[in-house]
């Protein structure tokens, strides 16, 4: 009997001295990420075969970057010169494979440079912009230098996911130690709550560097992210929850051994099931064709099967090692009274029981009315220039290129023909109306890619040749996209085997790509969830009503972030992967908060009936899950510190969201649904047909009221 304590120390000390060290990968997961759109793409997308048709045609992969001057007033002699000798200058960097232009604008008050960097990993391209930045640091007074283009976005885009490494960390722990703080009014609890959120990450991190580094998959800058605030999110809340078991057992148990064993039997149904429906809705993206989704899903189902493993490990054996001690000063005596059932959690229970039909039409309604608007929610293509929160210099530097230039020259389509049909193609792609008519004094806006030895000799590689078109818009503007789903129409007219690539074309895959994921992931995440849900409840009925709550959260939620994105914080878009990382993450998660309050109704029904059982379970479960649901939505707010604006939307979108099932939907639409329901609601298990006394009359004041004392 007293070496109760071995196996418990035991647990924690392979944790701190083990698990401990692995957070150290947290921080080096940033040089295994994958930010560039092109290489997300299936191998069957158009543009993903443009790339690899155009590796032939080149003795080496580049990435082009623009450096745009200016001058209000107009560019003087002195300025011309100046660029003439920053073009020289840069063409000596090591990096630079090549220089085209200088190109003035036609109204003489820009210039733009074209260089072809050649490098094509994160970090690399960061210091070679750097490095061309750096020459550009004396312009003369006046004249105005900018960086942007594919290479001075990647930069600039890998330079803001670096947050994620430390500011995101500390700003999530931060946020997730005052709530703990203020929940647990204890100075020691909260820290070993943070402490054992902390392992799970390091545990998932290390687990996610050498699985990317292998290549096994795919780790980009928002799932590193949405990882972080995963791992910390998800183990914070089921160490609330075994928290507050143990804490209802001490009061009724004196051995703490004996306590922590029960409180785990209570807790392993409820944190399992939760875990393994995330986990599994998260695997539900692996059907996705879109590697950055297809990534995001063993991502995050690894930092939630780490938070879990901590929870239920390490947590309760450093809960058991401190005994009623961690809850000091207001320490659960054995043998006191449960005071979970009074105060508000007992009022929200008293109102369920007196106004069911009005509480479940009211909170139906108000969720159809937002739900509403979820179809005002903008998808349309957002420029890469957009993306960003903050003011960055490849935003200006594409600023000066539409107000200066009428093409693009950075970011041309590249289209694939058939050596033997250049002629037509070259007259029909260059009579549209969306490809540049300007030759920017340099050369056509549409030509083909000539031989090393003789530029007027197009160049063919197995009987195919590459035509460049500059475009008359914006690469990323919806203009631009019209340009290239009209061209493919038309080409293929000419050839089927015509390929129209580039990266407008990459963002039109990439979206039409989406869209095909949405139609396959969310019926099937659907599918899983309601059947995770039917196992756990021995419910068909309960399965459905909470995959249906949630459902209609979700169109709420929605519908409330199309009107805030739009009228409150001006954002120009939504990329349309955002509504389908929302909804993973809004139904897996926020069907938690409805497991964690349905698995301790069915434990009360089978004790009290139905009726009474759902009232006990909503005010025992109040505070806890509450709690969870706010640290939960805190944690997910604090991507808003990446200045990315589809962080930015997921933040608001699952915070949102979170709340709105924690406080309405667990709180008062599935409780007086199933109260209406009654027995109803377990059909077709035995409990359904079961229906006790209590399940026809509950007094005044509910047992939540009448069992206060020694059972919790």
């Amino acid at each position: 009997m007293k070496r109760r304590w071995v196996w418990p120390l035991l647990i924690v000390l392979v944790w701190v001295f083990v698990g401990g060290p692995l957070g150290s990968f947290a921080g080096q997961l940033g040089s295994v990420q994958e930010n560039d759109n092109a290489a997300f793409l299936p191998e069957s997308s158009e543009s993903t075969q443009v790339l690899e048709t155009l590796t032939g045609f080149q003795e080496e992969q580049t990435v082009p970057t623009t450096v745009v001057f200016q001058r209000n007033g107009g560019l003087a002699g002195a300025d011309n010169e100046a660029i003439a000798a920053y073009a020289e200058e840069l063409g000596q960097l090591a990096d630079v494979v090549r220089v085209q232009g200088p190109v003035p604008s036609e109204d003489s008050e820009a210039a733009q440079l074209v260089l072809q960097l050649g490098v094509t990993d994160g970090e690399a391209i960061i210091e070679s912009v750097d490095e061309v930045r750096a020459v550009l640091d004396d312009a003369p007074e006046g004249l105005e230098a900018y960086v942007g283009g594919p290479g001075g976005i990647t930069a600039d885009l890998v330079n803001a996911f670096g947050a994620i490494d430390g500011l995101l960390l500390l700003v999530a722990l931060g946020v997730v130690l005052v709530i703990l703080v203020i929940v647990y009014r204890t100075p020691v609890l909260p820290f070993v709550v943070l402490f054992s959120s902390v392992l799970g990450l390091g545990l998932a991190s290390a687990s996610i560097y050498a699985l990317a580094s292998a290549g096994v998959i795919a780790l980009s800058g928002q799932s590193q992210g949405i990882l972080f605030i995963l791992a910390i999110g998800a183990a914070t809340d089921y160490s609330l929850l075994l928290v507050a078991r143990f804490r209802e057992e001490l009061r009724d148990r004196e051995s703490k051994y004996d306590a922590m064993r029960a409180s785990l039997r209570a807790v392993l149904e409820p944190i399992s099931a939760s875990g393994a429906t995330v986990i599994l809705g998260l695997l539900c993206l692996l059907l996705s064709d879109l590697a950055s989704l297809k990534g995001l899903g063993p991502v995050g189902a690894i930092g939630i099967a780490a938070a879990m493993l901590v929870s239920l490990t390490f947590l309760p054996a450093a809960l058991v090692l401190l005994g009623r001690k961690a809850f000091w000063p207001l320490v659960p005596a054995y043998g006191s009274d449960h005071k979970v059932t009074e105060g508000l959690w007992g009022r929200v229970s008293d109102l369920v029981r007196d106004k069911a039909v009005a509480v479940a039409s009211v909170t139906t309604l108000v969720l159809a009315v937002f739900a509403g608007f979820a179809f005002t929610l903008d998808e349309d293509p957002v420029p890469q220039t957009d993306l960003f929160l903050t003011a960055e210099e490849s935003v200006a530097a594409q600023d000066v290129l539409d107000a200066h230039f009428d093409a693009d020259t950075a970011s041309p389509l590249q289209i694939v023909v058939p050596t033997d049909q250049l002629g037509p193609v070259l007259e029909l792609v260059s009579a549209d109306e969306g490809v540049s008519q300007e030759s920017e004094g340099r050369q056509p806006p549409v030509v083909p890619i000539p031989e090393a030895d003789d530029p007027q000799q197009p160049r063919s590689v197995d009987g195919r040749s590459i035509v460049i078109a500059n475009l008359a818009d914006g690469s990323e503007t919806a203009a631009a996209t019209a340009t290239v789903e009209r061209l493919r129409a038309d080409l293929a007219e000419v050839d089927p085997d015509i390929l129209v690539g580039g990266s407008t074309a990459t963002l039109l895959d990439t979206r039409e790509t989406t869209n095909r994921d949405r139609a396959v992931v969310i019926p099937t995440i659907l599918v899983v969830i309601f059947l995770v849900l039917a196992l756990l409840l021995r419910s068909l009925a309960a399965a459905g009503l909470l995959i249906l709550a949630n459902v209609l959260s979700f169109g709420a939620t929605i519908g409330v972030s199309a009107l805030v994105f739009e009228h409150v914080f001006d954002f120009p878009a939504s990329d349309p992967s955002t509504l389908l990382i929302g909804f993973v993450f809004l139904v897996a998660l926020g069907i938690d908060y409805s497991i964690f309050l349905m698995t301790r109704v069915r434990e009360e029904a089978l004790r009290l009936g139905t009726r009474p059982g759902i009232l006990k379970g909503l005010s025992v479960t109040g505070g806890v899950i509450t709690s969870a649901g706010v640290v939960l939505a805190a944690t997910f707010a604090a991507l808003g510190v990446v200045p990315i604006i589809f962080l930015a939307q997921i933040a608001f979108i699952v915070s949102f969201g979170v709340l709105l099932d924690t406080l309405v939907v667990r709180s008062l639409l599935v409780p007086a649904v199933c109260y209406l329901a009654g027995p109803r609601t377990w059909w077709p298990s035995a409990l359904a047909a079961a229906e006790q006394p209590a399940d026809r009359a509950v007094p005044a004041g509910g047992p939540g009221h009448e069992d206060r004392g020694r059972r919790g």
